[in-house]
């Protein structure tokens, strides 16, 4: 017998994780003598990410929002030399076969271009964004292939997710958000309730630049699960909270920062204002107290202004990766002065 277990559950998590969690799947071994089982187990993480692009700097905090009491802080990793990666959802997986657990921010890969076991995605995405993207599909591919019970979930539900902030060469400041489905088929050759689970190509939406050029640049803010419980920071901004106000009134600096986000010209904001201003909001939505807040600089690169408990792992070298090669996008876009 195959059982999956879904614990914790507290409100709708976009119908698929409702607030999912834990997943826990078990599998007999074959000989029945044998009563040893072996478990997967899957902790989904929750939280925010707010960014801030000025002028010559990437601010950006990552909010720690648990879904169960034993929710692990959404990973950050580095992807390539310009980006870095925060993780949500099933990042980490544990067997009970093995005391330590696998984590997707670990030993990441990316998958070239150059494989031809992999074709260009259906919507065309960018070289190097799919070979982000197909190098955590590798990883998370034995891991889902093992549940085999009836998952009660929206095809639209993202079991996995990862927020990329950086720099792509010749084109600037980017974020962009890859989300990881499942699909399910039941197999009834091998009797009831065996079902086959697959996770789907992850799909690409770009949260900055926003399109167009008259377009407003204010913070860019992302939330797992989307529905995620608690005010974000640019609603209290929106609204000017009264918190909000205070910090104003504290600091010219601060106000200006504040101005150039509500006129949705957050791009034009002095780097180091910008990122103190950042790290004097965020608390007022990390309730529990837990964020991490970086930097990403495209001359200067990745630095951490509030670190979090244990270093990140720097990403393995693509070897086949000329220098000059454009991160993300195909073409350039000017951004505005």
């Amino acid at each position: 017998m195959y059982r999956l277990l879904i614990s914790a559950y507290r409100r709708s998590l976009m119908a698929m994780l409702s607030v999912a969690a834990t997943i826990v799947f078990t599998c007999p071994f074959a000989h029945a003598q044998d009563q040893r089982e072996d478990e997967i187990v899957a902790n989904l993480s929750g939280g925010r990410v707010i960014v801030h692009v000025s002028r010559d700097l990437i601010s950006f905090a990552v909010v720690d929002k648990p879904i169960e009491a034993n929710s692990h802080f959404p990973r950050v990793m580095s992807v390539d030399a310009t980006h870095v990666g925060v993780l949500f959802g099933a990042a980490e997986w544990q067997l009970a076969a093995d005391p330590k657990p696998t984590r997707l921010d670990h030993n990441f890969e990316r998958v070239t271009k150059a494989d031809p076991r992999y074709r260009a995605y259906p919507d065309d995405a960018e070289p190097d964004l799919e070979a982000i993207g197909v190098g955590f599909l590798e990883r998370l591919r034995p891991l889902v292939g093992q549940l085999h019970t009836k998952l009660t979930f929206a095809p639209e539900d993202p079991i996995f997710e990862v927020v990329i902030i950086g720099y792509a060469p010749n084109y600037g400041p980017e974020v962009w958000l890859a989300d990881y489905r499942i699909e399910q088929e039941e197999l009834g050759a091998r009797g009831k309730d065996y079902w086959q689970t697959r996770v789907m190509r992850p799909r690409f939406t770009q949260l900055y630049p926003p399109e167009g050029k008259k377009s407003p640049r204010t913070l860019v803010e992302t939330s797992y699960p989307a529905n995620l419980e608690g005010t974000g920071l640019d609603a209290l901004i929106l609204r000017d909270d009264p918190r909000i106000a205070r910090l104003r009134a504290s600091d010219p600096k601060f106000a200006k920062v504040l101005a150039d986000i509500s006129n949705g010209q957050a791009q034009k904001a002095p780097d180091e204002d910008a990122t103190n201003l950042l790290r004097a909001m965020i608390p007022l939505v990390a309730t529990d107290g837990r964020f991490v807040l970086g930097t990403i600089g495209e001359a200067a690169g990745f630095e951490w202004v509030v670190p979090p408990e244990e270093p990140i792992e720097k990403a393995v070298p693509d070897k086949d990766q000329p220098p000059e090669a454009p991160t993300l996008r195909r073409k350039p876009k000017p951004q505005p002065n």
